[in-house]
């Protein structure tokens, strides 16, 4: 499981003043893309359905269901992917309660992220999943539930998602690599590098390339080994290093470098490199001293 989300499952459980309650917090979210993350101690929900794909992540606890006829039990760790209009409820499978983060995707993202007409939507009949690599993209798309929804990072999560799918559907044959667009690959990275510490939206690198968002993630992601999404961040991380080089504050680095807070820079800065801004500037000084 993403470490993020793991230590995140921790805080609320380890209260010691009696039973928790429970609760539900909405996270943010984006066009299409709804997140939450909730815990239940007995009986969670009644049956019900959404019109919607729901990906979610076990924290803590077993979470149970009934789903296609069947009971599922998820631990912790494991994934949940619910399709679109199937009925299922909601319960704790022990005493203690269990720990959730759910993420709802619209279908027509999948479809867009699939990129072929005429197929149909993925299924994966099993509900509760220890792939990697679905395990993986529900737990990138679960990460940081307050922060706010980068729009290549949105879809970034969207078009992992639906690999995993892919992947797991043995009647859809997986994603079929596409012949890369190697000059509007380059056109969209030589932006990204320009416009590094801006929020940049897909519908502007559509208009560069020539490519839809999901075929341009495939292939930027083949060509140079990593989604736009990230490779935007580590242009803003590789300036933030700079910046912290010449001792600048983290709030100016945060916000000069386009994050959208010090924590924010924070959590990025730690993930690509090991350690905080505020420990990698101390190291720097050290040199200097």
């Amino acid at each position: 499981m993403d470490e993020s989300v793991a230590e995140a499952g921790k805080a609320r459980l380890e209260r010691s003043c009696g039973p928790e309650q429970d609760w539900v917090r909405l996270g943010t979210g984006a066009d299409g893309i709804e997140r939450m993350e909730a815990f239940f101690r007995g009986y969670a929900y009644d049956p019900h359905r959404h019109d919607t794909y729901a990906f979610g992540l076990t924290l803590s606890g077993v979470q149970s269901f009934d789903y296609r006829g069947a009971r599922r039990d998820s631990l912790g760790g494991h994934a949940i992917i619910l399709h679109p209009d199937e009925v299922h409820n909601g319960r704790s499978g022990i005493e203690s309660g269990f720990r959730y983060r759910m993420l709802y995707v619209e279908p027509r993202l999948i479809r867009q992220a699939i990129g072929e007409g005429g197929r149909a939507l993925p299924f994966v009949p099993t509900a509760v999943s220890q792939e990697p690599l679905l395990v993986e993209a529900i737990a990138r798309a679960l990460r940081d539930l307050d922060q706010p929804l980068d729009p290549l990072q949105a879809d970034d999560l969207v078009e992992r998602l639906a690999q995993a799918l892919l992947a797991l559907d043995l009647s859809a044959g997986g994603i079929r690599p596409a012949r890369l667009d190697t000059a509007a690959l380059e056109r969209a990275r030589d932006y990204l590098d320009a416009h590094a510490t801006e929020a940049v939206d897909s519908s502007r690198l559509e208009a560069l390339t020539g490519l839809d968002r999901f075929a341009l993630a495939r292939q930027f992601r083949t060509a140079f080994g990593t989604s736009p999404y990230n490779y935007l961040v580590m242009r803003r991380l590789d300036r933030a290093r700079r910046m912290l080089a010449q001792g600048t504050s983290l709030a100016d680095v945060a916000f000069t470098c386009g994050f959208a807070d010090q924590s924010h820079l924070t959590r990025q800065f730690r993930r690509a490199y090991g350690v905080t801004p505020g420990r990698w500037r101390d190291l720097q000084r050290q040199i200097r001293a």
